[in-house]
């Protein structure tokens, strides 16, 4: 098990899609935000079946760092309700891991 997580958000356009995943880049709360286009949506929301086209973001962050980035998700994106779910990464690339650490900040500093 390392601190390293990935959490799954999805968007409404590209254009959300690009902005959330700038804006966890720009603050530093994510290493990397894959953005996976146009996935077919089906869900329950106010008791109502619903179909969307959304946008998948990925996003590689740490356990440290997970609070800010649900925080940061909730205040940028236009959902009522947005996607926020943090899978933990059980292993990698050790490299890639590191580089990961070394690109999010733990959240004591001023980035």
């Amino acid at each position: 098990m390392t601190d390293k997580r990935i959490v799954l958000t999805t968007a409404g356009s590209e254009e959300e899609a690009r902005k959330i995943a700038r804006h966890l880049v720009e603050c530093r709360l994510a290493a990397c935000v894959n953005i996976i286009p146009q996935i077919h949506s089906i869900y329950r929301w106010r008791e109502e079946i619903e179909e969307a086209q959304e946008w998948l973001l990925m996003v590689k962050t740490t356990a440290a760092a997970f609070d800010g980035v649900r925080a940061a998700i909730a205040e940028v994106h236009s959902y009522d309700l947005p996607e926020c779910v943090c899978l933990a990464v059980e292993d990698g690339s050790a490299e890639y891991l590191q580089w990961i650490g070394e690109s999010v900040s733990d959240g004591r500093s001023d980035n």
